[in-house]
C-alpha cells in the first residue's frame, strides 16, 4: 500500500510531519516539491487538462452553440 507523508528538510535531515510507524528497512520514495506547490500541481496536471479540453469529440458542442 502506498502512503503519502508530508515532510520537511531541516539541517539536511528529512523530518516526517506526522507520527508514523515504519519498520526498519522500509523503502521510501522522496519527491521534492518546489516552494510554490501551486506551480508544481499546475505543471503536473497540464497533460490531463489538455486531453480533456482539447479533443475533437467536444466539437459537437461548439457547433450546437452556434445554432
Amino acid at each position: 500500500m502506498l502512503t503519502t507523508l508530508y515532510t520537511t528538510v531541516r539541517h539536511g535531515i528529512i523530518e516526517i510531519s506526522e507520527q508514523v510507524e515504519l519498520p526498519e528497512g522500509t523503502r521510501v520514495l522522496v519527491t521534492v516539491l518546489p516552494d510554490n506547490e501551486t506551480s508544481f500541481w499546475s505543471y503536473a496536471s497540464q497533460d490531463s487538462l489538455e486531453r480533456v479540453w482539447d479533443n475533437s469529440e467536444d466539437d459537437i458542442y461548439a457547433e450546437l452553440l452556434e445554432e
